[in-house]
């Protein structure tokens, strides 16, 4: 066990202004591995006044030095990778293999994407006698999820950096020993005092004083819908730029010249992955009616290969679900879908045979569920699989969109053409085309209420940038 007891403000290691102190558990043993500071307004006031002094010299480093810090950012980084790794799988339950591949490889690969950018950028052109110059935005107020934690700090901080913006961090409170030792990476790494800065806690004490903090110019949230409208209201007062990277609840169409066996068995290994626990996740799998039992089984047979287990364990496939409070949410679910009569194909209520301890969910696949249903409504967040049965191709595309979110979606088709043309229809941020994997010069985001502005690449670049005309720049 080891505690983190300070914040980050300022360069610096500090106390809290008053203390109090949360457990970090681990869901794979539910047995606290250490302690942090939970923070209040106060520390927020003081971590801000830090961004602020910070941001007039900051913002006016050259390209050149602001490529330097990257570099030496991702150098320190590459160092304390397997450290990092291992406090994600022992804070939220994520296998070792996942850790290691996936979780802490998007920390390097963000930084590695906004370096690139960073070095060819405009952030300057012409536009006849006008000037348009992009300047970084201000001080950035940061609240990100623990379900994938450092790919979720390193969007955002990533880009922050490159353009010359300050910011302060509040990672969430249930993962946060990742986002402190990330603090440790750039206080190595060189960062000047006052530019990062990282405080502890919940949503209420510190969230929330962040948002409506009349210094802060920028809040980028990640995380519920429900918390980002509290973000949202939270910021309307002071006018400030909100984005938003919220809920999903995405369709992964099927269509019938698909090749089942690859597109079935691939959408529910694929959504079983991090414990179903990404905001992305292919949840609402669309199969036409007439092959829907054919799908049922491909999807009961690929449920089963899930090993679930020790998260360290060699050969584990998913591990726990984060928390109690996520784990009894996913087992009420379950139990709606089991009430309002879906057909339960594989896992259910209840952990996996042979755990008894840990937050641990079955791989669960419904089938017969109908859009209506509570299962395919609400974003579950948890390995729980919903197959929905359809008419034809319009009945599809139909189903998909009938949805209050619209961050993801997934088309499988043995015809490429097709395929493209379902994507054009779905209202959705981002749509991947016979298991296309991410890209990270990719924009990510949603419509509807799954979010506002993008993340990643150039378009989570110029999230950072504030737009200035200078207009007789060119007059002679």
């Amino acid at each position: 066990m080891t505690d983190y007891l300070k914040f980050y403000i300022n360069g610096q290691w500090v106390d809290p202004t008053t203390p109090k102190t949360l457990d970090v558990i681990n869901p794979a043993t539910e047995e606290s591995i250490g302690k942090i500071s939970m923070g209040s307004k106060a520390d927020v006031d003081k971590a801000v006044a830090a961004a602020k002094a910070a941001f007039p010299k900051f913002s006016t480093t050259t390209r050149q030095e602001r490529i330097e810090l990257l570099q030496s950012i991702m150098a320190v980084y590459q160092k304390r990778y397997p450290e990092i790794a291992a406090a994600i799988t022992a804070e939220m339950g994520a296998p070792t293999k996942l850790s290691m591949q996936a979780q802490a490889a998007m920390g390097i690969a963000h930084f590695n994407t906004n370096l690139e950018l960073l070095k060819s950028y405009e952030f300057e052109q012409s536009k006849g006698a006008t000037r348009i110059v992009r300047e970084p935005v201000g001080v950035c107020a940061f609240i990100t999820p623990w379900n994938w934690p450092i790919n979720q700090i390193a969007c955002k901080v990533a880009p922050a950096l490159a353009v010359g913006c300050t910011m302060v961090l509040k990672p969430s409170e249930v993962a946060p020993i990742n986002a402190i030792l990330f603090a440790e990476v750039l206080h190595e790494a060189g960062v000047p005092a006052g530019v990062f800065n990282l405080v502890n806690g919940d949503g209420v004490d510190v969230g929330s004083p962040l948002s409506s903090h009349p210094d802060v110019d920028m809040v980028s949230f990640t995380g519920s819908t429900r918390a980002g409208v509290l973000v949202s209201k939270a910021a309307a007062d002071t006018v400030k730029r909100v984005a938003l990277e919220l809920g999903g609840k995405s369709a992964n169409i099927v269509l019938d010249d698909a090749d089942f066996n690859k597109a079935i068995a691939g959408g529910v290994v694929g959504m079983m992955s991090n414990s179903g626990q990404s905001c992305n996740a292919p949840t609402r799998m669309l199969v036409p009616a007439k092959r829907h039992d054919e799908a049922v089984a491909i999807a009961k047979a690929a449920a089963a290969t899930v090993k679930a287990g020790d998260p360290t364990a060699e050969g584990t496939t998913m591990g726990p679900v984060v928390s109690e409070v996520q784990y009894n949410k996913i087992q009420a679910l379950i139990q709606k879908g089991i009430d309002e009569g879906a057909t339960l194909v594989a896992g259910g209520v209840g952990r996996p045979d042979g755990l008894n301890k840990g937050y641990y969910v079955r791989p669960t696949v419904f089938a017969n569920v109908t859009n209506d249903m509570t299962i395919a409504r609400e974003e579950i967040f948890g390995p729980v699989l919903s197959i929905l049965p359809y008419k034809d191709e319009e009945d599809a595309i139909a189903i998909a969109n009938d949805t209050v979110y619209g961050l993801s979606g997934y088309v499988q088709s043995g015809d490429i053409e097709r395929a493209r043309k379902v994507a054009s229809r779905l209202r959705t941020g981002n749509v991947h085309l016979n298991g296309a994997g991410p890209d990270l010069n990719a924009p990510f985001g949603g419509y509807k209420q799954s979010g506002n502005g993008r993340e990643w690449g150039e378009f989570g670049f110029e999230e950072f940038l504030e737009v200035k005309a200078v207009l007789g720049y060119g007059a002679a």
